[in-house]
């Protein structure tokens, strides 16, 4: 059976995520108020991020980078794309 959780980022009671998709306080935080669709968002938003700045998800300071930019996206004023970042038609 499927858990709901009130979204912050969609705003309504939508199917929560089957566990915490990130290590320690943050992840539960996504975990508690995170729905799969909005989840999804994110890693659509995380994959433009790695690839405009060419990021290696490996290193220390990328994945900081790419921690921040997860909390500002949900919990925050957003993750913004680059400034020179042109969006597929």
């Amino acid at each position: 059976m499927s858990r709901t959780v009130s979204c912050v980022i969609l705003g309504e009671d939508a199917e929560g995520l089957d566990y915490a998709p990130y290590p320690g306080e943050l992840g539960q935080r996504i975990y508690d108020s995170v729905s799969k669709q909005a989840w999804q968002r994110w890693l659509a938003h995380q994959t433009m991020l790695i690839n405009e700045y060419r990021l290696t998800p490996i290193e220390p300071d990328a994945r900081k980078f790419l921690e921040t930019e997860m909390e500002k996206f949900f919990f925050g004023a957003g993750s913004a794309a680059p400034q020179e970042y042109v969006p597929p038609e």
